[in-house]
This record gives C-alpha cells, structure tokens and sequence, in this order.
C-alpha cells in the first residue's frame, strides 16, 4: 500500500492523507513479487488526490515545503536509467508467514554461506550487522544477476541500475531517465548487505563477496538533506517509525505491531554488534554533517498474523477486532500457551525447524481461553526481543513506546506491560512512520520548518499502560512460555514423510 500524508509541522497533526493499494503477484511458492510502474502511479495517484482534498480543504498546495519517503526497506529494484523501465518486478521482502519458504534465494544463500570460513552465516556481520539471509537486498540482487538475462545484460551495458524501492520512487520524482538522483540513505543502504556500517558506505570487498558491481548502486545520502525539488527525508519504514516514536536518547526502543513485530533500540553513535540473535542496523543520520545513530533490531514474525489465523483458519472470531472482548472473557489463558512458530521462529532463535504449538490444553479450555494465549504470544515473543536487547547493550528500558495497528487492543497493550514489567507508551496519533518521514524532511537543511531538539519536538497525547501484575507472576507466565517455545523446535526435519 502506498500513503500520502500531509502533517502541521507545529503540532504533528495530519492535514489529509490519500492512500492506494498495490498489488502483489505469487507467481511460486514463496515469491512475492511488485509491479515497479505501479508502485510510482500509486505515488503519483496519491499526490494528485491529495492535492484535491488540500484545496477542498482550503490549504493553498504552495504551502507544502518538504516531501519525505519511506518505505520496506529490503524490497529489491533494478531498472534501465535510460529508458526507465523497470527489468523486473520489485523483489518485495517476504511478509512474515512465507519468510522461510522464500526458495527463490534459499540456494543463493546456501552458496554463499558455504564459501564463508567455516560456512558462518554471520561471516559478514562484523560489517554489516546482519546474517546471510534470504532477507536482505543484496542476495536477492544477486539472484537477478545470476537468473535475469535482461538484468544482466544491462549491467554489462552500463544501463542497470539498482536500488530499494526508495531509491526507485527518489529517482523518478526527481526527473527519472531525464536527470533523476539515484540515491538512497543509510538506514536503506544498511539493509542491503553491502553497506559497511563502521564507514557508512559501500565495502569493496562486500560487494566482491556478492560479486556485485558498484558501479550499479546509489549514491549513499544522510536520511534527512535535500536530494531534489521537494524531496529532502528518506527512511526505511522502521527507522521512520522510531524518529516518529521522538526516540533520540540512547537505551529508548519502539515496537511496532503488525502483520509480525519490528523493535528498534537506540544504542546513539557506536554499533552494538548483538551476541543474542539480534541485527545492528542504521537507525538514522539526521544531515549530512551530524553523526549517524545505530540500533539494535529484533523481529517477531507472527503477531497481528496470528489472530488472523484465529479468524481464518479456525474460524473462532469473525473479524480481527473481536478477539480483545473475546479474549476478556477469560481474562487468563487458564494454563494454555500457545506459540505461533508457523514458519519457524525468528530472533533471538533464527530457528527455521520451529513449528507452531498450543499447549497445556485441559478439558476446560475453550476459545476465549485461546484467544488470550494468543495476545499473550506477541508478548512473550516481544519480551524474548527486549531481554535479548537488554543483554547486548547493558542500557535496561525504562518504557516501551509502541505503534502499529494492533496498539488499538488495549488488553494486548495492558498485557504488554505486565508481561515486560514497564510502562508501555501508546500515541493516540499512530500514524508514527509517516510522522517521522515528515519530521526529517522538515528538519532537513534548507527546508528548516522542523526542530528536532527534544525542547521544540511536538507534544504528542500519549496512553500509558502500568504493569499491573507481581514479578513472580509475570516470571512464572514467561517461564512456562519459554518452556513451551523449546517443545516447537525441531520439529521440522528432512526425514521423510
């Protein structure tokens, strides 16, 4: 989906938003896979639409001084700079319930483990921040090259041009094949896996490990200057989400929940490599001449997932909003744990053989029992992030700050605080990704309609939630979870069937 939002600079409101859905093809099982060109209709569909509600509005369109991209961070796109036309579809990363059945770059990964000392898929890590994965940017490039002829034989032409999907919407709103900027920013670059996060730039000898040509990348950018008339912030999705959360402190963290839960924790200027199953990312570079911040960032794959599996597979609920007064009717699990592993368990485990289980089931158990071991889920999963986090950095969270769509579950949230044991901080505006897009784009040099400093940030309305629950009963809840989350591993095998 794309959205355009339109916010006052001075109390972080939105004016009027438009937003377009983009369709996404499964042309094998586990490809997911976007239409490039419809990806830029879409963005130009929304500006053209959201100019027409600013004018029913009466808000003079001239009055708009900055426009700020962000996106998915590791979708893939290469194209012709000279004709502009996409030579694939965008390679989107896997949404969260086919991430370890991505077969498409499964062999590219496994041959680029095996040629890694000790066949270590976090050979590259020191560097990085991240593990050899079916995930990020540059495996997926790879794959092109290796299967695409048409993407192969306009690098070798000089016309190939690659980029995230930022780089793709930057470079056409800049002009296109006509002069565009082909750039992108850090938080992006990082994502690829030839970006050297000590350096910030691209690593020779990374891109000689994909044997990927540097002379096909974009120019690397702060995450909030001018690159072309209009454009001045880039961000990858859940970095704009932690500036729209105002985390600018080191040992502050964001979670957002969706389909799956993202966590970013800032750890300010120095990289924390994780020892715990965790990604070091860029979590921004607010201009060009100020130092980048880092976090650390842990992912849970099934959250807003699983009540949709509730709804769709089991059919225990009619629409995701009813499992909150479902699951109050129990108001406890009654002993029931249920761990939603689908696909296998991402961090802290990076466990693909993981199967989901409901365990402890008594005769008593019924549905409402069920649907709050299932909200309780994306708790226990959220704190095996948070601890994990809270050993690599040695800075303990004093509160959670959270957004997504499932933020609206106020017993999800409630539960959130008593099973992390602090206080959980929910914005009443949620729209926080958008919000911190625009926030960077305002601030940037020579736009300068936006103040960072914490003494002129907005006051965002916030709802807090106490832990409301003893220690010993929080630890006895994610301790028999804990046991229940080492019952779905290995399950998976490739004994035969």
């Amino acid at each position: 989906m794309t959205i355009l939002q339109v916010f006052n600079t001075k109390t972080a409101e939105i004016v009027c938003q438009h937003q377009v859905e983009i369709n996404q093809s499964f042309p094998k099982e586990g490809w997911v896979e976007e239409d490039p060109q419809e990806i830029i209709q879409s963005v130009y569909e929304c500006i053209e639409r959201t100019c027409e509600k600013l004018a029913q509005l009466n808000v003079d369109v001239s009055s708009i001084k900055a426009v700020g991209v962000t996106n998915q961070r590791e979708t893939t796109v290469v194209w012709d700079k000279e004709t502009g036309v996409p030579l694939y579809s965008a390679i989107a990363a896997p949404c969260a319930v086919t991430f370890w059945l991505d077969l498409r770059t499964q062999s590219t990964v496994e041959n680029l483990i095996n040629k890694a000392p000790g066949k270590d898929k976090n050979h590259l890590k020191h560097k990085t921040g991240l593990p050899i994965s079916t995930y990020f940017s540059a495996v997926k490039l790879r794959w092109l090259l290796d299967n695409v002829d048409e993407v192969r034989q306009a690098v070798l032409s000089g016309r190939a041009m690659f980029g995230t999907v930022d780089s793709w919407i930057i470079w056409c709103l800049t002009g296109g094949s006509s002069g565009g900027v082909h750039c992108t920013d850090v938080t992006n670059a990082s994502r690829t896996m030839l970006f050297n996060i000590h350096t910030m730039d691209w690593d020779s000898e990374l891109c000689s490990y994909f044997d990927v040509p540097m002379e096909i990348l974009p120019t690397i950018r702060s995450s909030s200057e001018i690159y072309g008339y209009l454009v001045s912030s880039c961000l990858g999705d859940q970095s704009a989400a932690l500036v729209g959360q105002m985390c600018f402190e080191e040992g502050q963290a964001k979670n957002t929940y969706g389909t799956g839960c993202f966590m970013l924790k800032n750890t300010g200027t120095t990289p924390v490599i994780s020892d715990h199953g965790l990604l070091t990312t860029v979590a921004y570079k607010l201009g060009r001449d100020v130092p980048a911040c880092y976090a650390l960032e842990g992912s849970v794959a099934i959250a807003g997932a699983v009540v949709r599996w509730l709804r769709d597979n089991l059919g225990i609920i009619k629409s995701s909003a009813e499992i909150e007064t479902l699951a109050a009717t129990a108001g406890t699990s009654y002993g029931c744990y249920f761990v939603p592993a689908f696909s296998g368990l991402y961090a802290p485990y990076w466990e693909p053989s993981a199967r989901g289980i409901i365990c402890g089931l008594t005769q008593f158990t019924n549905k409402s029992h069920l649907a709050f071991a299932a909200l309780e889920a994306v708790c226990f999963q959220t704190r095996e992030i948070l601890d994990a986090m809270n050993q690599d950095s040695r800075v303990p969270l004093a509160q959670l700050q959270v957004d997504g769509g499932m933020t609206s579950n106020r017993l999800l949230m409630q539960l959130q605080a008593d099973i992390l044991g602090v206080t959980v901080v929910r914005p009443t505006m949620s729209e926080t990704t958008a919000l911190g897009a625009a926030m960077a784009a305002g601030a940037a040099e020579g736009v300068n309609v936006w103040n960072l400093r914490s003494s002129h940030l907005p006051k965002v309305t916030c709802e807090m939630y106490e832990p409301q629950i003893n220690t010993d009963e929080s630890e006895f809840r994610f301790a028999r979870w804990k046991k229940a989350v080492q019952r779905s591993m290995k399950w998976e095998t490739t004994e035969a069937h």
